[in-house]
C-alpha cells in the first residue's frame, strides 16, 4: 500500500501534451522536463472543467505514486495563444477586455460535435439554443464539450441569433 503525505506534492507549471475526455485522462509535459504528469478527468472537473485543450499552459500540483507521476490539482490553466486564423464575424469588434465585462450566464450543454465544430446549449431557465462554435471553445482553453456539461457562457448577439463568446468552466460560472 501507498501512502503519500503533503509534503510528498509539489507545484509544477508545464503544458498540456494531450487530453481526450473520453478516455478521461491526458498527459502534461512539465516546463523542467521529466517524465510526462498523468492528468486525470477527475482532477481537470475539481478545476471545473471537463476538458481542455492541447498546448495550454498549465500550473499543477503533482505526486509521485507506483505508476509515475500524477496530478492531484489543477492550479490554473491558460489556452494557448490563437493562431493568426481569421477572427469569427461576429466576435472581430469585441477585444479580450470588452469580453470579460459581459456577465456569465449559467448554461447547459445541450448537445457538442467536435468533428462538426459546433453546438448548442441552453441558458438555464431558457429554452432558446445557444450557438457554440469550436474556435470559441478552443480560445476559451477547452476542447469539447458533453451533452449535459454544466458551463457558463459570454454571449453576443450574432447574425443567426445569440452564440457564446467565450466559454468557462461551471465553477467559475457558480461563484
Amino acid at each position: 500500500m501507498e501512502t503519500q503525505g503533503a509534503s510528498d506534492q509539489r507545484r509544477v507549471t508545464g503544458l498540456v501534451k494531450w487530453f481526450d475526455p473520453a478516455k478521461g485522462f491526458g498527459f502534461v509535459v512539465a516546463d523542467q522536463g521529466g517524465s510526462d504528469i498523468l492528468l486525470h478527468a477527475n482532477v481537470l472537473r475539481n478545476y471545473g472543467q471537463g476538458s481542455v485543450v492541447d498546448g495550454s499552459h498549465i500550473e499543477i500540483v503533482v505526486q509521485d505514486t507506483q505508476r509515475g507521476l500524477q496530478a492531484t490539482e489543477v492550479l490554473t490553466i491558460t489556452p494557448p495563444q490563437a493562431e493568426t486564423a481569421v477572427p469569427l464575424k461576429d466576435m472581430a469588434e469585441f477585444s479580450p477586455y470588452d469580453i470579460a465585462k459581459r456577465d456569465i450566464e449559467p448554461a447547459r450543454v445541450k448537445w457538442f460535435d467536435k468533428a462538426k465544430g459546433f453546438g448548442f446549449a441552453n441558458i438555464f431557465g431558457n429554452n432558446d439554443d445557444v450557438f457554440i462554435h469550436i474556435e470559441v471553445l478552443r480560445r476559451s482553453g477547452l476542447s469539447d464539450l458533453q451533452s449535459g456539461e454544466a458551463i457558463g457562457l459570454r454571449l453576443v448577439d450574432g447574425e443567426r441569433g445569440r452564440m457564446a463568446i467565450e466559454v468557462v468552466g461551471w465553477e467559475i460560472a457558480a461563484k
